[in-house]
């Protein structure tokens, strides 16, 4: 018998101290924000990386540049997923990858099947000098051997559960569930 429970793991208060955190690590991972570039997947990963962003300028006062992948076409399970090019936006990427530190930002990190997309999109832009992975939420549960560098909050889950990810610029609400 399936049920439709939620439990909020995370409210709009615990959101923003994780955001903050993770802000704070990837300056210190960095050394600054020299070559750094925040590269966000849709369609949470980049309001991610626009808040990360704006946090790193209330912290330094420079504002790293900020990118977006739409990784659709990339993904290894498109058909299943029921995705048609029409409800996409395109990747935004106002910058060239080539030698920049590249922080990938996502919502949720499950499988780790988006973010190998995500690597293979951007790869196909040009060569960076490192990849590293922000998220806001790790639930476990890898399928091939990616972890992230920077995670909000570890929620551990089990296969059958969701991880809902809510937030204010697209969903008029912040919070994170799981079902």
């Amino acid at each position: 018998m399936e049920t439709n429970k939620k439990n909020q793991v995370m409210e709009s208060e615990t959101i923003r101290r994780a955001m903050t955190r993770i802000a704070h690590e990837i300056l210190e991972r960095n050394k600054g924000m020299d070559d750094v570039v925040l590269i966000g997947i849709m369609k949470r990963g980049d309001i991610l990386a626009q808040r990360l962003a704006d946090q790193i300028q209330k912290i330094e006062g420079k504002q790293p540049p900020v990118g977006a992948l739409d990784i659709t076409f990339y993904r290894d399970d498109t058909g299943q997923r029921g995705v048609s090019a029409g409800n996409n936006r395109p990747t935004h990427l106002p910058f060239n990858v080539d030698g920049k530190k590249v922080v990938l930002v996502d919502d949720v990190l499950f499988t780790g099947r988006s973010i190998r997309a995500a690597m293979d999109e951007l790869i196909d832009y040009g060569r960076p000098q490192l990849i590293q992975l922000a998220v806001l939420v790790d639930r476990g549960h890898r399928e091939l051997p990616i972890h992230a560098d920077f995670v909000g909050k570890n929620i551990p889950t089990s296969p059958k559960q969701k991880v809902e990810v809510l937030l204010q610029e697209r969903d008029g609400e912040e919070a994170v569930w799981i079902r």
